[in-house]
């Protein structure tokens, strides 16, 4: 017990961390997941994960683990297990379903050799949130369910075929693993009423934000613009991330149909990409940009006029985008076609960097990068709320203190001491 007592109640625990998405990936929970797990490995912690083959946000698994059943792999102190899943390359409800259920059987299947002291999952993988849980009432070990998105509200707003369904089957998978929970993680207020809904305690539930996992932009923004093709006198929108159902990213390809005058990207991927390019036939004012790497992520963000997030009119309580951290801290000001009584708008008032329109309306998101454009003192104070922000509510050591603390408090028995 000297470990506790001298402020170090991770050192020598054994943990497990399941995650669908890992490192190497670049966007979305993956980066979220390696994060915290190596940093619980810098602890002291012996930090394993359980996770899948690197395939997000193109939807293609990465060619050095393509034909790869299982892997063993040491990254920064994390000892990492990877299974082979189904990975499809355009979502339906089936074929989600489909990549739930070999996440499932491979993990369930085939865990690693470890005996954790406590099991930690990344939502929404529901296959993920069912492993944790049954991997934690095998070992009887606290389970920590982290809640990132709910994918049974996820199939009924996205509108994914089949959704309603869907919705139905991951309902019942999310209300095991967070019923099956010591404490349960949130990374927003806002999935709150929804988790409560499955019938947790709300005592036992726990606020952990995410954190911006990215550094600030550091090269010129002339010369970063001059490199991508970008007329200095041609106002730039940004759109940045995965391209999927619930983004909704018809809006931003409608807009540039309306305003030659602007250029509009789509930086990422996802399985909605060939239907917007093919929506985008004809316009040469909308380009698409692969995924930029790490070095210069923030680079290219902070080199575009606004950045734009986009949501169907339908998503609500399901998802908080990752990509917003990144954008606040590129300092640029923030368009957000979203539902106002949402997650994503909450945050975005919240920050004060920017600018809030109706859902799915070309016009109204047209309208808000015409003001940015035509008020460059307007746009610049609301770039520069971002980084503030991002300072105040979203720094890495504070956020990792919060799954610290949940996860000392999970280590606990009921009279506040550290389990053995």
């Amino acid at each position: 017990m000297a470990d506790e007592e001298h402020g170090r109640p991770l050192e020598h625990r054994r943990l497990l961390v399941v995650s669908t998405n890992y490192a190497p990936e670049l966007t979305g929970i993956g980066p979220y997941a390696a994060q915290l797990a190596e940093h619980w490995a810098a602890s002291g912690a012996d930090t394993h994960v359980l996770t899948g083959m690197p395939h997000y946000p193109s939807w293609r698994t990465e060619e050095p683990y393509r034909g790869v059943w299982r892997t063993e792999e040491h990254r920064a102190g994390v000892t990492v297990h990877r299974r082979r899943h189904y990975v499809p390359p355009r979502q339906s409800a089936l074929r989600r379903a489909a990549f739930e259920a070999s996440v499932l059987a491979h993990g369930l299947l085939a865990p690693p050799g470890v005996r954790p002291d406590a099991v930690i999952s990344q939502m929404p993988s529901l296959a993920g949130g069912v492993i944790g849980a049954r991997l934690a009432r095998r070992h009887r070990v606290p389970y920590l369910p982290v809640v990132q998105d709910l994918m049974g509200a996820a199939a009924a707003q996205s509108g994914i075929r089949g959704g309603d369904r869907a919705a139905a089957l991951a309902s019942r998978a999310e209300r095991y693993a967070l019923g099956a929970a010591t404490l349960v993680g949130v990374i927003h207020e806002s999935f709150v009423p929804r988790v409560t809904a499955y019938g947790v305690d709300p005592g036992r539930i726990r606020l952990v934000p995410n954190w911006s996992h990215v550094r600030a932009p550091s090269a010129d923004r002339a010369a970063t613009r001059a490199r991508l093709g970008w007329c200095e006198s041609t106002p730039v929108v940004l759109h940045s991330g995965n391209m999927g159902l619930k983004q909704g990213l018809e809006v931003l390809v409608d807009a540039a149909r309306l305003a030659p005058e602007i250029r509009f990207v789509l930086m990422g991927d996802g399985n909605q990409r060939d239907a917007l390019w093919a929506r985008a036939a004809g316009l040469p004012n909308l380009d698409f940009l692969p995924p930029a790497d790490t070095e210069e992520f923030t680079d290219v963000l902070a080199a575009a006029d606004v950045l734009a997030v986009t949501q169907r009119a339908s998503v609500l309580d399901m998802s908080v985008p990752s990509k917003l951290t990144s954008y606040f801290v590129s300092g640029r000001p923030v368009v957000a076609s979203v539902a106002e009584e949402g997650g994503t708008a909450q945050e975005v008032r919240r920050s004060g960097a920017g600018l809030l329109v109706a859902p799915e309306d070309p016009a109204a998101v047209l309208g808000a990068v015409r003001k940015l454009v035509e008020s460059p003192a307007e746009a610049g104070e609301l770039g520069a709320r971002g980084p503030r922000y991002v300072a105040r509510h979203l720094g890495r050591e504070a956020a990792l203190a919060r799954f610290d603390a949940l996860l000392t408090e999970a280590l606990q028995d009921d009279r506040g001491r550290p389990r053995p």
